[in-house]
């Protein structure tokens, strides 16, 4: 099978600031035609009376072990790949590392009509995780995957020796605060809109602080061929569902129960609000960013740090990976 390069996704993207589907190479909807950076490797499972599978990375240490297993999750709009220097950093550092794609997500499953709930992502990490043969390990997640992240902490406290929530979303009730909720066929009307120049756009401005280099051109191919490609509506259908997912399914209550040490690494220049573009006018200024939620939810946690990343924004691990490498390797060792 040809396999499609960073390269040549690159081009397509950065050809222009302004990218329709036509210029978007067709990735797959499950991203077949696109390689990651290190062997994928497969967990098939049976979830709501269906098989399913999810692709995940599993990177040993490059130099001596140091027994601690890493579990990255990623957001909405990442993958497993795109934790990939922070992983090179880690296994450079003694640890392993496995990142996995949810399913739903990047090069995992994505069935018709699936029931999706952070619930039920935890239970399949769970399972994943023994499959794999991690015991106790140090929690990352990023985005969305910081919801996940803390559910399944909140379920399975005895797995997670430490928890870290890069940039999370959940920290606040987003509804509550003046979002209009959204029904799946709004959500879906939304996502046939997607394409790699609203992905590029959206990404400048919320979590990039409206300053964009080639780097995260490759990020936007990948999505965006997802989107082009001839089942591309699998994936808005499964965006779809997503989206209500996270809308409905914040943390923010459940915070206090957090029983493990928890560090909170936060890009402050992160305009990340889920879906604040649909309030109201007058209520938006009432929605808080990840950072805004953020002050307020480490008050929360038992015992839990907060580290500010000033100029960095919503991926500080793509805008900053070696400075955001080494932010990890201390909360992780603190």
């Amino acid at each position: 099978m040809i396999r499609f390069s960073y390269t040549a996704a690159l081009i397509s993207v950065a050809l222009s600031g302004s990218v329709s589907m036509a210029q978007t190479v067709p990735l797959g909807a499950n991203l077949e035609r696109f390689d990651y950076p290190a062997p994928v490797r497969w967990y098939e499972a049976s979830s709501q009376g269906r098989p399913i599978r999810m692709a995940y990375l599993d990177l040993a240490p490059t130099v001596r072990a140091n027994g601690t297993t890493v579990v990255l999750l990623h957001g909405k709009n990442f993958c497993a790949a795109t934790w990939d220097e922070t992983a090179r950093g880690l296994t450079g550092a003694g640890f392993r590392v496995i990142a996995p794609d949810q399913i739903g997500f990047c090069k995992s499953s994505k069935p018709a009509g699936y029931q999706y709930s952070f619930h039920t992502m935890a239970e399949l990490t769970r399972g994943l995780l023994d499959r794999a043969g991690a015991g106790k390990v140090v929690l990352v997640g990023h985005s969305t995957g910081g919801i996940l992240a803390t559910r399944f902490a909140l379920l399975h406290p005895d797995r997670v020796s430490r928890l870290v929530l890069v940039n999370p979303l959940g920290l606040n009730d987003t509804l509550a605060e003046g979002v209009p909720y959204a029904d799946l066929g709004q959500l879906r009307v939304e996502e046939a809109k997607t394409d790699a120049a609203s992905i590029k756009a959206y990404q400048l401005r919320n979590y990039y602080h409206g300053e964009w280099r080639p780097a995260y051109d490759r990020w936007v191919a990948m999505l965006a061929g997802q989107y082009a490609a001839a089942d591309g509506d699998v994936v808005r259908d499964a965006q779809a569902r997503l989206s209500d997912m996270i809308q409905t399914q914040p943390i923010a209550a459940e915070l206090p129960r957090l029983t493990m040490p928890v560090t909170l690494i936060i890009g402050e220049r992160d305009l990340t609000a889920f879906r604040a573009n649909s309030a109201p006018a007058d209520r938006r200024s009432s929605i808080r960013t990840v950072p805004q939620a953020a002050e307020a939810a480490v008050k929360r946690i038992p015992n839990a740090q907060l580290i500010r990343l000033d100029d960095l924004g919503h991926a500080p691990q793509v805008e900053a990976p070696a400075r955001f490498v080494v932010t990890l390797k201390a909360a992780i060792a603190s």
